[in-house]
């Protein structure tokens, strides 16, 4: 039997019921969002890793909700408050902030104007204005002056009056429904209006006077005119459309516009919609604004960081790490073909020294002594004199090398880590930042790990978000990323390993111990014997670790332990040996499984047709990499200058960041240029992401340069004689 949050969900991601049911019932049992993924595609109806967390996010928003409706139905009880009618009202609820409108009127509060008039002893007069009948048995004014009362400190009829009004103004600030109306009213028809705040130019010049409907702000826009407003640059405000508003509430409370009470209740009503409702309103839509832009940006970084994390490996390849630098010299690190330091220097080719020849011959010994296939070089300060040394270097000296500009972004966090300093205790910052910095180019997925995601620069307005939302969701990502590619278990680092599904922070330092301790492991299943990891961990884990060369062939792929059984009777079945799939593979086996029928045989096996699918995905091509189906990296031999830019030209480049109005595109000029989303298709696009992911190589023509402020403006619309 389904929940009720169960439904909610079935209805909102338009899946199954007893689907739903299933995939919750997986995540309450402490199974991760990767394992779940990968190896219970039969329960969850092959729902992909974004779905899932989608789903668990908002599963535990719903769960929050119904927690809260709990609550408030326990508060409002002890007050003896509670009736059938309020607890339908909550249990409708959809949302944290109508829950709470229903328990305002009950909530303790602080001393009010309301609260004051009422211990003045002004309700009955409150209400007997509130009730609005035709006429009174007298004017209201000496119905008031009956409340006058030294004692109480009722000075006349008209203080007594305000005071009444003061508890309806309150009274109607706290009916749930109103206050919902007005919301949506608000929502519907008000307007984001800034103003500057001070006569200085600055980069929210764009909003100095600017207004734009609510429910058409795009997320951008909100979190831009959010940190002007925290800088100081922007008066914020919310225009409702008041006198809509106000029409409505007029409406809804003044029930007898003939009664001699209208002009005392149109008064409060103005004065609660001012004061007390249009406030708390315009603060809760700008905070529901916040919010929406801020998940937005971060589902926008998230996809950013995982093209990013899943750019291609350069295997293969020894690299020289180059760290650019002006007074203490440019950084170099070598590292081999597996990753493995084997050299560093310090050169000086740049101001204030610039012993460019001596460091031309020291770069030039170091690429011929070790094979250096590229010079990885970072993009910071005096990158662009290190690049030209390197690309006038390569041409003199005739280098068989290329070289790359790689974001170093981050790089200086890890160097001076706790975890740099453990894996380098003997190199300076610097000297760790150029190993960094060729390591990423060789394998950017184990080397960006090490990095705290929010300092890799492929967000947007992250420093204005909750910390801790953004570090759940980005960790969710670096998650995923790393467990569908999968890790070698007596090559992963810590920080690697730490991220595979089911091994915690500790347990991940008990592998590495354990390897250290007692060599190479030989088997998954010896996973076992290291401290903490129990058999739940092993059945997360397992699956995503990879042993090459060990006791077990079916350890170097992806299947899980838990399918070896059905994996050998597959092999048995169609004649395969084990040892076959070292050999490269079992090129034949997915037609043999087709001819044979997938349901028959994946009953036959005792295992559902996804995962049937994925043993033979696994046996035909073991140990894949899911990263080789992205662009390789552009690499270089001479150098273009921004100042060799011209107007039409056409140019390749790759995407480097994605966010909500454009993409920026590398074109080996060290300043990115901006693809405006409006050129970025022949047809209409609503965000960048659509069409560009990080890493993207992409065919781009300068539409403008501005050399000054460094500005180069692209474009990947072209005409039919330019394609």
């Amino acid at each position: 039997m389904t929940s009720s949050v169960e439904k909610i969900l079935a209805e909102e991601f338009k899946l199954g019921e007893e689907q739903v049911a299933k995939t919750v019932a997986l995540i309450d049992e402490g199974n991760t969002i990767p394992f779940i993924a990968r190896y219970r595609k039969e329960v969850t109806g092959s729902l992909d890793d974004t779905v899932l967390r989608d789903l668990n996010d908002r599963l535990a928003y719903l769960r929050g909700i119904e927690k809260r409706r709990e609550e408030v139905k326990s508060l409002i009880d002890a007050q003896g408050k509670l009736t059938p009618e309020i607890s339908a009202a909550i249990d409708a609820a959809s949302t944290l902030t109508e829950v709470d409108d229903i328990y305002r009127p009950f909530r303790p509060k602080r001393k009010t104007r309301a609260s004051v008039a009422r211990e003045k002893g002004l309700e009955p007069l409150a209400e007997l204005i509130e009730s609005q009948p035709d006429s009174y048995d007298r004017p209201l004014e000496e119905i008031a002056a009956d409340y006058v009362s030294e004692e109480k400190g009722v000075a006349d009829a008209g203080a007594a009056l305000a005071g009444a009004m003061d508890i309806i103004a309150e009274n109607i600030s706290d009916n749930a429904s109103c206050r919902k109306s007005v919301r949506t009213l608000t929502t519907e028809y008000g307007l984001i209006v800034s103003k500057a705040a001070k006569d200085e130019d600055s980069v929210y010049s764009n909003y100095y006077d600017f207004s734009e409907k609510i429910k058409k702000i795009l997320p951008h826009r909100i979190l831009a005119i959010n940190r002007g407003e925290t800088e100081g640059f922007l008066k914020v405000s919310v225009d409702p459309g008041s006198d809509l508003i106000e029409a409505y509430l007029s409406n809804k409370f003044i029930t007898n516009p003939s009664s001699p009470a209208k002009e005392y209740m149109a008064a409060a009503i103005a004065d609660s919609y001012q004061r007390l409702i249009a406030p708390s309103v315009e603060r809760e839509i700008r905070n529901d604004l916040t919010d929406s832009a801020s998940e937005g940006a971060i589902k926008v970084f998230g996809d950013n960081l995982k093209h990013l994390l899943m750019q291609p490996p350069l295997r293969g390849k020894t690299v020289m790490g180059f760290d650019p630098g002006y007074r203490t010299g440019c950084k170099l690190g070598i590292v081999d073909r597996t990753g493995r330091v084997i050299d560093t220097a310090v050169i000086y080719p740049t101001k204030p020294q610039e012993r460019i020849k001596e460091s031309g011959q020291k770069v030039t010994a170091l690429v011929r002594k070790y094979g250096v296939d590229v010079i990885a070089i970072g993009n910071g300060t005096a990158s662009k004199e290190s690049e030209i040394f390197i690309a006038n270097l390569i041409r003199e000296a005739g280098l068989h090398c290329k070289y790359i500009i790689v974001s170093e972004a981050g790089a200086s966090v890890y160097s001076a880590s706790k975890l740099g300093a453990e894996e380098f205790p003997d190199f300076d910052v610097t000297q760790r930042s150029a190993v960094s910095i060729a390591r990423r180019l060789q394998d950017p997925l184990a080397e960006l790990v090490k990095i705290d995601p929010k300092s890799i620069g492929v967000g947007q307005y992250q420093h204005d978000m909750k910390p801790a939302r953004l570090d759940e969701s980005l960790r969710g990502v670096v998650e995923d990323c790393v467990n569908s590619v999968g890790v070698d278990l007596n090559t992963a680092s810590y920080s690697l390993l730490s991220y595979i599904s089911g091994i915690s922070s500790a347990v991940a330092k008990n592998i590495v111990k354990y390897r250290e301790e007692n060599g190479e492991f030989t088997s998954r299943a010896e996973l076992l014997k290291v401290p903490k990891l129990g058999a739940k961990a092993f059945e997360q884990c397992a699956g995503f670790l990879r042993v090459s060369g060990g006791d077990e062939c079916l350890d170097e792929t992806a299947v899980h332990p838990e399918s070896y059984g059905a994996a050998r009777k597959l092999l048995s079945k169609f004649g395969y040996s084990e040892a076959e799939i070292r050999s490269g593979g079992l090129k034949l086996l997915g037609r043999k499984v087709a001819e044979a029928g997938k349901e028959r045989l994946s009953d036959e096996l005792g295992v559902g047709v996804p995962t049937l699918e994925d043993i033979v995905g696994e046996l035909e091509k073991p140990g894949r990499d899911v990263r080789d189906s992205f662009d390789a990296p552009i690499l270089r031999d001479d150098i273009l200058d921004i100042n060799s830019l011209k107007e039409g030209m056409v140019l390749t480049g790759t995407v480097r960041n994605v966010i909500d109005f454009g993409a920026f595109v590398d074109i080996g000029v060290h300043q990115d240029g901006l693809v405006h989303i409006s050129r970025i298709s022949n047809k209409y696009i609503k965000h960048p992401s659509e069409v560009l992911s990080v890493g993207d190589v992409v065919r781009v023509k300068v539409l403008s340069v501005d050399v000054q402020k460094k500005r180069i403006a692209l474009t990947m619309r072209f005409t039919e004689d330019e394609q």
